[in-house]
């Protein structure tokens, strides 16, 4: 190819781009949230803290910080940092379930499922308490986020309860949540979601889904974001789930999506928080190594399946109800990860996580330049073959 004709394809090339984020809705966002790039860091609670965001969002994407686990002060202190740092837009992700009835049976139930493991282990089985260590969004958190003022504030689980969230709005910020079927989007919409991010059946962590409990009703993401789209337009969708490089975040973009939310490419970064056994686990995991499970929380999760999970299944009527399932594991964890075990380990991830299996050490700034440069490859590929 001469240098006239390279010339010309690139030129072709930045107005394919420039057209893909030409959209009304892509518009919307991208000037909303601040950001240079269609890119969007999937909150990942236990992964990551202002850090990873921080490095997502100066390479021109948007850092998500996860919250439903940090205290009113541990969120002032990590906004600061982050306010510090000079990022575009501070975004806050909040879990917004709705409690289960406090009921210590459940507990007792899932002790004596365990018990076997303790057995094995030769430890002894916590007493089942009634712990909740993830506090969906409520009117004291709502103060702080009414003082702070993030640019974006997305919740999991559906939308907290109406007075909650015009105050959010009111406070300024743009308002996302996440839906797994056409019926959750469009439940969102009519209820003030400003953007909606289509999570497909391939996402890594918690399925979002709040209308439903059967699995059965998820759907992939290539199926789910051009529907979602076609309901809710001009409202904009984010693609989720099983993109993990550039070519499915221009996939994410061709079936009309926004932008694209992005997980399991990051969690070889040195920013995420992920045990070492965790991360050896991602370093290897392919196609199928992942499963839904909701032993680790009470919800359906998507993450890699450990021998726990082979030996009573991924699903189990047994766990307790979201999110108290996980204390009964704890010491479990704790001490085969010890000794570099991950048994009875949670290991979040999206089935596309082995496409980055060779990114160990690739800094959360580095991955997101490197992901958009991918897609102007993938996009650059294309044009040369048509």
């Amino acid at each position: 190819m001469n240098t006239c004709q390279t010339c010309l394809n690139s030129e072709v090339i930045r107005k394919r781009e420039k057209n893909a984020m030409a959209s009304e809705p892509a518009k919307t966002l991208l000037k909303r949230l601040k950001i240079s790039k269609a890119i969007i860091q999937a909150p990942m609670l236990g992964v990551n803290d202002s850090a990873l965001a921080i490095g997502v969002s100066r390479a021109g994407g948007l850092g998500s910080l996860p919250c439903a686990s940090l205290t009113a002060d541990e969120l002032r202190r990590e906004v600061a940092i982050m306010r510090d740092a000079k990022v575009q837009s501070v975004h806050l992700n909040f879990f917004s379930h709705k409690p289960s009835r406090p009921n210590i049976r459940p507990q007792e139930i899932w002790k004596d499922v365990l018990q076997q493991f303790y057995d094995k282990e030769g430890l002894k089985a916590p007493e089942p308490k009634l712990e909740n260590g993830r506090k969906p969004f409520d009117s004291n958190m709502c103060d702080v986020v009414e003082e702070l003022r993030p640019e974006v504030v997305s919740f999991h689980f559906g939308l907290p309860e109406e007075s909650l969230l015009t105050r959010v709005k009111r406070s300024g910020a743009y308002v996302l949540s996440s839906a797994t079927t056409v019926a959750e989007a469009r439940y969102l919409r009519d209820h003030g979601a400003d953007g909606i991010i289509a999570q497909g059946f391939e996402a890594g962590g918690h399925r979002g889904m709040f209308l439903t409990s059967d699995t059965s009703t998820q759907v992939g993401t290539m199926a789910l974001v051009p529907m979602v789209v076609r309901e809710v337009s001009p409202i904009p969708v984010i693609a989720a789930g099983g993109i993990s490089d550039g070519r499915g975040i221009l996939a994410a973009l061709s079936l009309g999506a926004a932008a694209a939310q992005i997980g399991s490419s990051y969690l070889l970064c040195p920013e995420a928080k992920i045990t070492q056994v965790h991360r050896n686990h991602v370093k290897k995991a392919i196609d199928h190594d992942t499963c839904l499970t909701n032993i680790f929380s009470g919800r359906p999760a998507r993450g890699i399946a450990c021998d726990l999970i082979r030996k009573i299944g991924p699903i189990s009527n047994s766990a307790p109800p979201f999110p108290t399932a996980g204390f009964a594991l704890k010491p479990l964890q704790k001490h085969t990860e010890a000794v570099n075990r991950g048994d009875y380990s949670q290991m979040w991830c999206g089935q596309a996580v082995g496409l980055r299996s060779e990114d160990e050490g690739v800094s959360a700034e580095e991955m997101t330049l490197k992901l958009h440069a991918e897609m102007l490859e993938a996009l650059q590929m294309l044009l040369l073959a048509h």
